[in-house]
């Protein structure tokens, strides 16, 4: 069963707070150096989500890069469907924002061909609630916030029936799985589907909810916390990627990113950022990860 409340920051499936990061997109769009210049051009141009995981690294890359004689270029936004958008329209170079289920699915509904350059972390989630401790205190009839988007909106299910609290299809891959898959649900959970950004701040008014441990630990909730928690292989598909249009992966460009993004100092400061919550992904590759997800 599937019921609406309200949550702080509802909004439309797969979108997150349009109307404003729009007008920093025009912005970037208009003033940035943009993409199509020659071979000898030192300049990259990319758009980042606003959020600490991805813009402080940036930074960081920002500045090594700049020791190399580059010129990094960046919009920082809070939007989640410009950045693919405007990297197809070749406006930038690469954008950093996405996990690569996201990336597969967002490709299959608006027809186009980004693709994955390189790994930069890995972006697990796990259950959490400020009420109960174990999955199995959770009431019959528990409100359990989920991401709304495709590629997010089964990871909880997935957790739950691994808890044996849900039956699924088990022939669904979990970057596809939805609630029309749940084959039994014999404690008659309800499942609240918000904005996968806002998750995290809706636990206080549900039961549980399943939230990006990166956001958890954003509102003081570390990972020992959760009531379950992704691992292993079903953690890969939502490794956070840097990704571009196809032609991009071979150049000097692509190449220059990939060894500032993959670099000491990037490391240390993920192995820094709330107690090292986030593991780097750099020897992920991210090709097969993609064709595994796929298959």
């Amino acid at each position: 069963m599937s019921v609406s409340v309200p949550l702080p920051a509802r909004v439309p499936h797969r979108t997150f707070s349009v109307a404003g990061p729009i007008l920093l997109v025009t912005a970037g769009l208009t003033g940035c150096g943009l993409t199509g210049a020659g071979d000898d051009d030192r300049t990259i141009s990319m758009i980042v989500t606003e959020s600490a995981p991805f813009q402080e690294p940036t930074e960081l890359v920002k500045e090594q890069l700049e020791e190399d004689g580059w010129t990094l270029e960046t919009t920082y936004v809070t939007d989640i469907i410009q950045p693919n958008q405007a990297v197809a329209q070749g406006e930038y170079d690469a954008n950093f924002f996405q996990n690569i289920s996201y990336l597969d699915q967002f490709n299959d509904d608006h027809g186009l061909d980004i693709e994955p350059t390189f790994a930069v972390y890995e972006a697990p989630g796990g259950i959490y609630s400020e009420n109960f401790d174990t999955l199995d205190e959770l009431p019959d009839g528990a409100q359990i916030a989920i991401p709304v988007d495709t590629a997010n909106n089964g990871r909880g299910l997935k957790l739950l029936a691994d808890a044996g609290l849900l039956e699924i299809d088990d022939s669904v891959e979990v970057s596809e799985l939805s609630q029309a898959d749940i084959t039994d649900n014999p404690r008659n959970l309800e499942f609240v589907e918000v904005d996968q950004q806002s998750v995290a701040q809706s636990i206080s008014d549900v039961d549980a909810a399943f939230a990006f441990v990166r956001l958890a630990a954003e509102i003081g909730l570390d990972a020992e916390q959760a009531l379950a928690l992704e691992g292993g292989d079903v953690a890969l598909p939502f490794t956070c990627v840097v990704a571009a249009n196809p032609n991009f992966a071979d150049t000097e460009k692509a190449e220059a990113l990939q060894d500032a993004y993959q670099s000491d100092e990037v490391q240390e400061w993920f192995d820094q950022y709330q107690g090292g919550v986030l593991d780097t992904a750099f020897d992920v590759d991210v090709e097969q990860t993609r064709r595994e997800s796929e298959s």
